[in-house]
């Protein structure tokens, strides 16, 4: 009985490595085809803001490469929580990947009590998209053509002017300016940077930190007026608006980044194939020209990249924070 339990322990140990490894090829060689059936692309935030336009741009381009619908799901949240969640707890097989915000992987774990995700544990990172300053903009009826004007103003009406925050991004990113430049303004909260917009055009509300993407049709227009940018260097497709840091407040600086991801275990083979159509869509002439347009700089980089990144601004934004009193969410 001792030698028969022996052989069959033995019997049962060679079938489960014989199991596991056939189930391992089976993955990989699915991951070798891949994709053969749409793809659910997860943007976390409503339709109309910075987020929506990047996905339903990479949208297309990865279904012209790849033959299969990339299917854009809006998943909108504060922070974009919503939309990290599902895309955390997907089947790790390159069926759902999610647009990435930089607030939802530096920021949310700062700012929120509680975040049903884990930013480093639950995601592996596909490529960095872009990078870029905010505009600060004003409705055309506030009194300031500056932003060291409208830092006067707000300290000349403590507590009487607004400004609309649709994330935890411009949330972190205005609390810091206020900080910085000793002010007392009001957040108004929205759903996400459309209805912001529409109100902000309405002169229901005064002040916003908005992405370039969206800031700048509308500056250009003149039915915003854009009084600086949130990066240490003008943004060239505003060159005539300067920045915070040449305003009153040395070395103030505000970035945002879009990425793509993918649930973590997601095979390296599809994350190698969805990288190489990423980066050399990010590269080709009619892309980098609308981005760069849109007041955005196209990044097109490694998974490792984007993980150094992520670790770095996250030990950045905890000293903000901290710096700040930021209360928690």
């Amino acid at each position: 009985m001792h030698h028969a339990a022996k052989l069959s322990a033995s019997l049962v140990l060679i079938l489960g490595v014989s199991t596991v490894s056939s189930v391992y090829a089976q993955a990989q060689k699915g991951a070798d085809k891949y994709p053969t059936r749409p793809v659910r692309f997860v943007a976390p935030f409503v339709p109309g803001g910075p987020s929506d336009i990047l996905s339903r741009l990479m949208a297309s381009k990865l279904a012209d490469a790849l033959g299969q619908p990339f299917v854009v799901d809006n998943r909108g949240s504060a922070g974009g929580v919503v939309g990290f969640e599902i895309g955390a707890k997907a089947p790790p097989d390159g069926y759902t990947i999610i647009l990435a915000a930089n607030s939802g992987l530096t920021i949310n774990q700062h700012v929120y009590k509680k975040l049903p995700y884990d930013p480093e544990r639950d995601f592996m990172p596909i490529t960095q998209l872009t990078t870029g300053g905010n505009v600060m903009v004003v409705h055309p009826s506030v009194a300031a053509k500056t932003a060291a004007e409208f830092i006067a103003l707000a300290k000349a009406h403590p507590g009487k002017l607004n400004h609309a925050t649709t994330g935890t991004g411009n949330v972190l990113g205005i609390a810091n300016f206020a900080k910085a430049a000793g002010i007392n303004i009001v957040a108004i909260a929205y759903k996400g940077t459309g209805q912001a917009v529409t109100e902000l055009l309405g002169g229901h509300v005064q002040m916003f930190m908005m992405n370039p993407l969206v800031a700048i049709p509308h500056v250009k227009s003149g039915k915003l007026r854009g009084l600086a940018v949130t990066s240490l260097e003008r943004n060239p497709a505003l060159p005539d608006i300067p920045t915070v840091h040449e305003s009153g407040l040395p070395n103030f600086k505000y970035l945002t980044w879009h990425s793509i991801l993918a649930p973590v275990a997601t095979p390296k083979t599809i994350i190698n194939t969805l990288n190489g159509v990423l980066v050399k869509a990010l590269n080709a002439p009619d892309v980098r020209s609308r981005i760069l347009s849109d007041g955005l700089t196209p990044v097109g980089n490694q998974p490792q990249d984007v993980i150094a990144l992520i670790r770095a601004e996250s030990k950045e934004t905890a000293e903000v924070v901290k710096a700040i009193k930021f209360e928690k969410l």
